[in-house]
């Protein structure tokens, strides 16, 4: 793999904490396009949870895979923006990230890429001149990203890095009878997204029946589809990013059962 002749980039994503009713992601743009007018820019998501790097580093690992090759993520979730924390560019066989090295790259390169190089940002010259010591997205961040995007070498941005910060990934309990997942992430319709991947549920139940307990709620079986059930009632599937989730038809299941992320859901055979 070369990492010192990128290709060229005509996509650009921005995943930041920084919400839709404030100025920073517009500015974000605009330095962008002042450097690469020609960059496509696509938004993934904005509505982070303020300063959850983990939160950030589950949605990146779930959304860059269906970006074309050679995309560049630029994701800003910083609450050590100012500190001695580094900005790094990491480049994998698919992609490039740009993002402080916090963690939020942990889920991926855990469970997706293996090969990658990263560098620190250390070359102020694709920087933009004044850096600020609260808006590295705009500052950093952007820049490097659309300077990247005109197939600047990896290699002139900065000194190379060979252990980006990561965290460990809270991987499901296993016993002979029982299967013991988290909540690690909660969408806008109330599902909860839990850490049980596909094949570890069918690994477990090896088509026993099973009943899966989310608080003081038990659900038999999976179903295909939320029609399946009733409106109103609970329900457990296979969800879009290939995960257990327990939903309820046309409601919200984390308001209903007040379950949080990092909150337990059990698999027990029966």
């Amino acid at each position: 793999m070369d990492f010192t002749s990128p290709s060229l980039s005509r996509i650009i994503t921005l995943t930041t904490d920084f919400g839709s009713s404030d100025l920073y992601v517009g500015i974000m743009k605009g330095v962008i396009l002042n450097i690469n007018p020609d960059v496509h820019i696509v938004d993934i998501t904005h509505a982070i949870p303020p300063q959850d790097i983990r939160a950030a580093a589950f949605i990146i690992d779930a959304a860059y895979r269906y970006f074309p090759p050679d995309t560049i993520h630029v994701i800003v979730v910083d609450p050590g923006v100012g500190s001695s924390r580094q900005a790094i560019v990491c480049q994998t066989e698919t992609a490039s990230f740009v993002c402080p090295d916090n963690g939020i790259l942990s889920h991926i390169f855990c469970c997706g890429e293996t090969a990658y190089r990263a560098v620190a940002v250390d070359n102020s010259a694709y920087c933009l001149p004044q850096i600020s010591h609260t808006f590295h997205g705009r500052d950093i961040f952007a820049p490097v990203a659309a300077h990247l995007s005109k197939g600047i070498p990896l290699n002139e941005l900065g000194q190379p890095i060979n252990d980006p910060v990561r965290f460990p990934i809270l991987t499901p309990q296993v016993t002979e009878k029982e299967l013991i997942g988290q909540v690690i992430w909660i969408d806008q319709f109330g599902n909860l997204i839990t850490n049980i991947s596909h094949e570890m549920l069918e690994s477990f139940v090896m088509q026993r029946d099973f009943v899966i307990t989310a608080k003081n709620v038990e659900i038999h079986g999976l179903n295909r589809s939320y029609a399946e059930s009733a409106v109103g009632a609970f329900l457990a599937i296979v969800g879009s990013f290939g995960r257990l989730e327990i939903s309820i038809n046309q409601g919200n299941a984390s308001r209903v059962l007040r379950l949080q992320r990092g909150d337990r859901v059990t698999i027990r055979k029966t």
